[in-house]
């Protein structure tokens, strides 16, 4: 998989993704992730790529060309049009569920938003969907490409050493994670719950399963009555006489 981020602070970008398990993983070629930078593309002499909003009010706007001729020149690099993500504070709310589908794209392009927004008119060129990662305001597109660049990758084969290291976290399977616990056994009088001691592999799922349920039905109730509705209760059959 490839994404790339266009954006006006690559350094703030490039700074979290060369560390951890995404830095590892761009390393060994599991994954290429690349930050451009959009002043680079402008044709302004003083390599402006904001201008004042028509029709008033505060704050400037990114314009469309250095945006649209950064987008040009990475698609010169690809054999096919890349699924272009636009990170604004209107889009749909991101998921698990949409991280993982993501993961199945050979090519993401995430543009990141700054200033007051963006020319509608780029947006309306280039952009396949918007993206939000919460009912919240921030500076600019860079901190959300970020979480959604982490989201992405950790899905694609290799990054992570094997599909089990995600697929019992929150939210992947519809529920919220169960507690986890390391050495020592004991802490401050508390110890480890018993269970997971046992070595009984079987009866250690039901208990993280059965945490699991438990704290989303506390959580988040309507998840919870997701997930019910989704696996109702098997009912036990009645032995034959």
């Amino acid at each position: 998989m490839r994404i790339d981020i266009a954006t006006l602070f690559p350094e703030l970008c490039e700074a979290v993704l060369s560390e951890s398990i995404i830095g590892r993983a761009r390393k060994s070629g599991k994954i290429t992730v690349n930050c451009h930078q959009i002043r680079t593309y402008t044709e302004s002499k003083h390599r402006c790529v904001d201008d004042v909003p028509y029709g008033g009010g505060m704050g400037m706007v990114m314009q469309a060309q250095p945006i649209y001729s950064c987008y040009q020149a990475v698609c010169e690099t690809l054999p096919e049009k890349p699924h272009v993500i636009y990170l604004s504070p209107k889009g749909t709310t991101l998921t698990q569920k949409r991280a993982v589908e993501l993961s199945q794209m050979p090519y993401i392009f995430l543009l990141c938003g700054h200033y007051e927004g963006v020319d509608q008119r780029v947006l309306d060129k280039i952009v396949d969907e918007e993206i939000s990662i919460g009912d919240y305001v921030l500076t600019g597109g860079e901190l959300p490409a970020l979480v959604l660049t982490d989201a992405i990758a950790r899905m694609c084969e290799g990054v992570l050493p094997s599909e089990e290291c995600y697929q019992d976290e929150s939210h992947f399977n519809g529920l919220l994670e169960y507690p986890h616990y390391t050495r020592p056994e004991i802490w401050e009088g508390e110890a480890i719950p018993p269970v997971l001691k046992s070595g009984h592999h079987k009866n250690i799922a039901a208990w993280r399963l059965e945490q699991s349920l438990a704290i989303t039905k506390e959580r988040r109730p309507e998840m919870y009555e997701s997930y019910i509705a989704a696996h109702p209760p098997k009912e036990k059959r009645r032995k034959k006489r």
